[in-house]
């Protein structure tokens, strides 16, 4: 059940929410009930940003894979900036997009700040990602294969910063729940937690 001071008090409090995780890990479906349960929010789809580059678009893992990278620092750098706008106005960003290493978490660390940044990490597993993605419509289905390179850059890029959430157990509105009412002290990273280059 809803926590509703605890969803009153995460919109006030200025931050700015990430939900990442591998594909599968559940990032849309929970982040966009996070953000319907929020008084003032904005969801700021990584893949929604991305598919705005109509002609010439090259996906994270395509090829050439200069111009792919240079396509996801341009994601980033609008995702940012979309969720400093959001922000600034009122409304909490809730961020949905797969941050893979500690260089891109600082990037978003770096240009959030002063905001208050919350990390969620979805890790219900990668049996459980793989499981899921099979499970979706076939439209919605990512063919990636990855996953333990993923999960492991992750886990030695953030350490211990942010919130590992296991949500293997949980459903989306259970997972969704318990980011309203725990991410405020178990997701926020503190400036010196912040590996910044």
């Amino acid at each position: 059940m809803l926590d509703s001071v605890a969803a009153a008090n995460l919109a006030t409090d200025r931050s700015c929410i990430i939900i990442t995780g591998a594909p599968g890990a559940g990032k849309s479906t929970v982040a966009l009930l996070v953000a319907q349960a929020l008084a003032r929010s904005a969801l700021l789809i990584g893949d929604q940003i991305n598919r705005l580059i109509v002609s010439g678009h090259v996906w994270a893992l395509g090829e050439p894979a200069d111009e792919a990278a240079r396509q996801v620092e341009l994601c980033n750098r609008n995702l940012c900036e979309l969720a400093q706008n959001f922000a600034d106005a009122g409304f909490t960003p809730v961020i949905d997009w797969i941050v893979p290493d500690n260089d891109q978490l600082d990037y978003y660390l770096q240009s959030l700040a002063p905001r208050r940044v919350l990390l969620v990490v979805l890790a219900p597993g990668v049996d459980a990602c793989r499981e899921r993605n099979r499970l979706r419509d076939p439209d919605d289905q990512f063919f990636f294969d990855g996953y333990e390179a993923l999960t492991a850059g992750m886990r030695d890029g953030f350490g211990s910063v942010g919130w590992w959430f296991d949500t293997s157990r949980l459903g989306p509105e259970e997972t969704a729940v318990r980011i309203i009412a725990d991410a405020p002290r178990l997701a926020l990273i503190n400036a010196t937690e912040a590996r910044f280059e």
